[in-house]
């Protein structure tokens, strides 16, 4: 049985000491009492106070070597920077990622990405199961049409479900960022396919694909946070985001795009009313409450923003460098930037490069946020 987050203090009550015996207004976790430090933090930390590392391109599976052959042979560089996949969602949860990315193409009739030209370049024979998810109606998910399409999820549908199934047997876990990457461009490459554009039906029917899997209920989402402020920023510089305790055990979804491409999403969604993702929107914007600050260079952007309450991912490597030189700075000043999500493709170290990994220390999963009053959790972990 899921037990949602307004259920916690119930199950304190079962488990632990009861809540009246904890002084939840105490200056921070320990001082709560014995026993109390959840009970604590869910009240008096909010959503944007932690901060935990993911995964990046969460959903992509080894590219088989006779492609990547092909991707050397043309852009060594290129093939170097691909050269990393992830396990199955459920098992990136349980080892601690607590943000995902899943990159969606559009495929409303299905069958636009069933017959991929590498495979069909190297001799690849898809199997059966493969080409049936892939010739339905529905998001696909993949990196690159033609080259990189080979998935831990076939379908932006199959990702949704492996992200619930997982999350209702651990409903204790802080809220998930899952960001989206609406893949539309075309590659050099002959046979290639041309992706459809996202226009409003389509930002419309990746919505109603999330909604498919997960009630309102179990999300983040802008009405829930703009409240009855003006505009969603306005609510964000104001009362920020919910507290911990009422956001356990949801996920936040965020289009990770920005400028003339969520023009369409944007329109008749002023502040995005309505709409169930938040948007990589101008700091300035009446929609902005979720910001991409990928940089080192942006470290100075990134604690301005935490600062004023918005909720920021960044990177702790990128296209394996980091791993190939096993080189932890870029990671260090991620996880010191005050960004709450930090992502990487190495949760897990690639023993062929080296030994590199980006998680949080000790152990922890989720901690409080290094610019946002690290001291009131007195040194405990949130998860």
């Amino acid at each position: 049985m899921r037990i949602l987050p307004a259920a916690f203090g119930a199950l304190l009550l079962m488990t632990g000491p009861a809540l009246a015996d904890c002084d939840l207004a105490a200056p921070d976790a320990k001082a709560a009492g014995p026993g109390c430090a959840h009970a604590w933090m869910d009240k008096n930390l909010r959503l944007n106070d932690i901060v935990t590392v993911g995964t990046h391109n969460s959903y992509k599976a080894k590219i088989p070597d006779k492609i990547m052959a092909l991707i050397r042979m043309g852009k060594p560089a290129v093939a170097d920077g691909l050269d990393y996949a992830h396990r199955p969602l459920g098992e990136q949860l349980d080892s601690g990622a607590r943000a995902i990315e899943i990159d969606v193409v559009y495929d409303p009739k299905g069958g636009l990405y069933a017959h991929p030209a590498g495979a069909k370049m190297t001799g690849e024979v898809m199997p059966d199961d493969w080409t049936a998810a892939m010739s339905a109606p529905g998001f696909k998910v993949l990196h690159v049409q033609d080259l990189d399409f080979h998935t831990v999820c076939i379908t932006f549908v199959a990702c949704l479900k492996d992200l619930k199934t997982w999350s209702d047997a651990h409903p204790d876990h802080v809220p998930i960022l899952v960001t989206m990457n609406a893949k539309d461009d075309a590659i050099p490459m002959p046979g290639s396919v041309t992706p459809l554009k996202f226009d409003a039906a389509a930002y419309d029917a990746l919505e109603a694909e999330i909604l498919s899997v997960f009630p309102r209920e179990a999300l983040v989402t802008p009405d829930s946070v703009r409240g009855d402020a003006a505009t969603l920023r306005d609510a964000i510089l104001t009362k920020g985001w919910p507290t911990l305790g009422e956001t356990r055990g949801k996920f936040i979804f965020a289009l990770d795009e920005h400028g003339d491409k969520i023009k369409p999403f944007l329109d008749g969604h002023p502040s995005l009313k309505g709409r169930v993702m938040f948007v990589d929107a101008p700091i300035d914007s009446p929609e902005a409450a979720f910001l991409v600050l990928n940089e080192v260079t942006d470290i100075p952007a990134i604690r301005d923003a935490v600062h004023r309450n918005f909720l920021v991912r960044t990177r702790a490597d990128a296209d394996t460098v980091e791993a190939r030189g096993n080189d932890t700075t870029r990671r260090d000043k991620a996880l010191a930037s005050g960004a709450q999500y930090v992502s990487t493709d190495y949760m897990e170290p690639d023993t062929r490069l080296s030994g590199y990994t980006a998680r949080m220390p000790d152990g922890v999963i989720a901690a409080c946020n290094p610019e946002r009053r690290p001291e009131r959790c007195a040194g405990m972990p949130v998860e």
